[in-house]
């Protein structure tokens, strides 16, 4: 194989709210931390051991608004991209390096219409109260016995 492969694939809940920077030519950047886990059990100790992982992610321009609009600090997501490491010089003087996802697709795993019902049903008080009505009325039948 003569070429290169530079791909990510992670799942993981998101650690904070998603931060964005705006461009003079209306070109955007959304960034947030992506918490990946690995949990094993020790051999020698039987104990259950839990290592978090903290990935940067960096989203742009439509991508990062949909992130933005749509997603929120603990929400489960799919991320693909590639690892980039950029060098930079701090405030005094010294190189830095920061190794951060360059995210070329996602998916929202967090299902909102499921929690937004969970809450809705904890908060009632009364047990006789009626399931609300769903938001997605079914299309009107044509005819097709398509399988999807």
């Amino acid at each position: 194989m003569s070429g290169t492969l530079n791909k990510v694939m992670l799942i993981g809940h998101l650690g904070d709210e998603v931060k964005m920077h705006y461009f003079d030519d209306k070109n955007c950047v959304g960034r947030f931390p992506l918490a990946t886990n690995e949990t094993y059990t020790n051999k020698q100790t039987n104990e259950r051991v839990s290592n978090t992982e903290w990935h940067n992610i960096v989203v742009r321009n439509k991508g990062a608004e949909i992130c933005e609009k749509y997603l929120t600090k603990g929400d489960k997501v799919y991320i693909e991209g590639r690892i980039k490491t950029r060098k930079w010089t701090d405030d005094k003087g010294m190189e830095r390096y920061s190794t951060e996802i360059q995210c070329t697709d996602f998916t929202f795993l967090t299902n909102k219409n499921e929690q937004n019902q969970d809450s809705a049903q904890q908060q009632r008080t009364e047990p006789s109260a009626s399931k609300p009505s769903s938001v997605n009325e079914p299309i009107e039948d044509d005819g097709d016995d398509l399988p999807f």
